[in-house]
C-alpha cells in the first residue's frame, strides 16, 4: 500500500494556547485522513533547547526543522486568515512561497471574506500616504497569484467558523479542492 501524501499545515495556530492549537490541528489531521492524506503540523518536531541557548539560535533551529518538514511534504494547506494586521501571518506566507518554489501545490483558506483593500481602509492610502493595492483579491497579489499558479486555490469563508481562525467546513472544502486538482 502506498504511503499517503503528506500535507504541511501552515498557519497562525502555532501561536495559540496549546489546547486550542491541539484541538484545531487534530480536526485538520482527522479531515485529511478521511481523504487519505497525512497532516503534518509545524509543531510535529520534537526540539529540545538548553537553558543557555540564545533565542536567535533557537529560532534558527525551529526554521530548519520546519523546512525539513516542508521538504518531506507533497503539498501545503495554509490558513491565510489575517493575523496581527490586515494580512496573513508572515511566517505562513513564507511557507507557502517555499512550497511553491519547490513546485508543490499550495492551497489556502481565509475566514475574512473582505478583499485586501477593504481591510486596509477606505481611502486607498495607508497612514503614511502609500498606495494600497486593489486587485479585488483576498490578500497581496503575490500570495494569491502564487497559489493559483501552483495549481492550488485560495478558498474564502462564506460564513464565520466555529473559531475566529478555523472552520472545519472551510478546511474540508480546501481538502476537496486539493483532491479534485490532482
Amino acid at each position: 500500500m502506498a504511503k499517503p501524501k503528506r500535507i504541511y499545515l501552515a498557519g497562525p495556530e502555532v501561536f495559540f494556547p496549546a489546547t486550542e492549537h491541539q484541538s484545531i490541528v487534530a480536526q485538520k489531521k482527522r479531515l485529511l485522513r478521511e481523504y487519505g492524506f497525512e497532516g503534518v503540523d509545524p509543531l510535529d518536531t520534537e526540539l529540545a533547547f538548553s537553558e543557555n541557548q540564545a533565542k536567535p539560535e533557537r529560532g534558527q533551529r525551529i526554521y530548519l526543522a520546519n523546512r525539513e518538514l516542508m521538504d518531506s511534504c507533497d503539498a501545503i494547506i495554509a490558513n491565510l486568515t489575517p493575523f496581527r494586521g490586515i494580512s496573513a501571518d508572515p511566517g505562513t506566507v513564507f511557507e507557502v512561497g517555499y512550497m511553491i518554489g519547490q513546485g508543490k501545490p499550495a492551497f489556502g483558506f481565509t475566514l475574512d471574506g473582505r478583499h485586501y483593500r477593504e481591510r486596509a481602509g477606505s481611502t486607498g492610502l495607508d497612514n503614511l500616504g502609500n498606495t494600497i493595492e486593489d486587485f479585488e483579491m483576498s490578500d497581496n497579489l503575490m500570495i494569491e497569484g502564487g497559489i493559483s499558479d501552483s495549481g492550488g486555490q485560495l478558498l474564502v469563508a462564506e460564513q464565520p467558523g466555529e473559531h475566529r481562525f478555523f472552520s472545519a467546513e472551510l478546511f474540508r472544502r480546501c481538502v476537496k479542492a486539493m483532491v479534485h486538482s490532482a
